[in-house]
C-alpha cells in the first residue's frame, strides 16, 4: 500500500493555509501588543515616579527591568500559542522541560547566582541607571540592571556585560557630593605664602561664581615636599560627575595666575657633566 494512498491533499492544504493564517494573525497581534505594553509600562512608571517621588535613576532602572520581563513573557506566550495552533500538547513538553531543567540545574548554579544577586542589587538599591560605579572590575555608567547581567558603559565607550554573580562589591560614586582635589607644585625659590594667597584668591572666585562647587574650594596648605618642588593642595566638594571638569578648570586658572604672578611651576631638569681628560 502506498504511503500517499489515503493522503487528502486538499485537506492538508486547507490545514496549512488555516494554520498559516493563524500564525500571521498571531504575529500581527504580537507586533501591536508589544509596543503598546512597553508604552504603558513607561508611562506608568513615569507617573508613579512623579507621584511617589522616586528618583529618575530608580524609575529608569525599574522601567528597563520590567520591559525585559514583559518581553520574555510575550515570547513565552507566543511560543505556547504557536504550539496550540499546531495542536502540540504543551503539558508533556513542560513536564519534560522540568525534568531536563532539574537535571541541568546542578550545572547552572551560576545562572541562579546571577538572578539572586540581581534581585538584591535592585531590592537594596545599591546601583541605579545613569550612576557612576565600580563593579565587577569595571568603571563606568550603569545603563541597565537585569536579573542576570548588568550593563556598564566605560568612559572610552565600551559596553561591559557583567554577570551579576561577579559583582562582589559595589563602589557607587554617584551618591552625595564628590571631591575635587588639585595638587600644584611650586619651586623652592618662590614664596609659599605668596603662592597660597594666589590660590586662595582663585578659590574665592570659584566659591562665588561656580555653581558646581557645593563646598569650598579652599587651600589646605603644603601637602608634600619633594626633591624639586613644594606641593600645595586645593580641596572642594562638587555635584556628582562635575569634579573632573572643575579640577581641569582650576588647573588652567592656577597656571594663568601663577604666570601673571611670576610663580614657577617646576619641571624636570637634566644636568650634563662633561669630564675633561688630559
Amino acid at each position: 500500500m502506498s504511503l500517499f494512498e489515503n493522503w487528502d491533499f486538499g485537506e492538508t492544504m486547507e490545514l496549512v493555509l488555516y494554520s498559516g493564517l493563524q500564525i500571521i494573525l498571531l504575529i500581527i497581534a504580537f507586533m501591536i501588543i508589544s509596543p503598546i505594553g512597553k508604552k504603558v509600562i513607561s508611562k506608568t512608571l513615569s507617573g508613579a515616579g512623579s507621584r511617589q517621588k522616586i528618583s529618575e535613576g530608580r524609575a529608569r532602572t525599574l522601567e528597563k527591568l520590567l520591559l525585559n520581563i514583559y518581553s520574555y513573557v510575550l515570547i513565552f506566550l507566543f511560543i505556547v500559542m504557536v504550539f496550540g495552533i499546531f495542536e502540540i500538547p504543551i503539558g508533556p513538553l513542560l513536564a519534560g522541560a522540568g525534568v531536563v531543567g532539574l537535571a541541568i540545574g546542578f550545572g547552572a548554579q551560576g545562572l541562579v547566582s546571577d538572578v539572586v544577586t540581581g534581585f538584591f542589587l535592585l531590592l537594596e538599591k545599591q546601583v541605579e541607571v545613569d550612576e557612576y560605579v565600580t563593579a565587577g572590575g569595571y568603571d563606568g555608567i550603569v545603563e541597565e540592571i537585569g536579573l542576570r547581567t548588568t550593563k556598564i558603559r566605560s568612559f572610552d565607550g565600551t559596553l561591559n556585560f557583567v554577570p551579576n554573580r561577579e559583582i562582589v562589591g559595589v563602589s557607587n560614586h554617584s551618591r552625595g557630593t564628590m571631591r575635587a582635589m588639585v595638587d600644584i607644585g611650586i619651586s623652592y625659590d618662590d614664596s609659599i605664602d605668596e603662592a597660597m594667597a594666589v590660590l586662595q584668591r582663585i578659590c574665592d572666585e570659584y566659591k562665588e561664581n561656580d555653581e558646581r562647587f557645593k563646598e569650598g574650594p579652599d587651600v589646605l596648605g603644603v601637602q608634600s615636599i619633594g626633591s624639586s618642588d613644594i606641593v600645595l593642595r586645593i580641596l572642594g566638594q562638587t555635584e556628582n560627575m562635575e569634579q573632573w571638569g572643575a579640577e581641569r578648570d582650576l588647573r588652567k586658572r592656577i597656571k594663568e595666575e601663577f604666570d601673571a604672578a611670576g610663580i614657577d611651576i617646576p619641571y624636570p631638569h637634566q644636568v650634563n657633566i662633561k669630564k675633561e681628560t688630559n
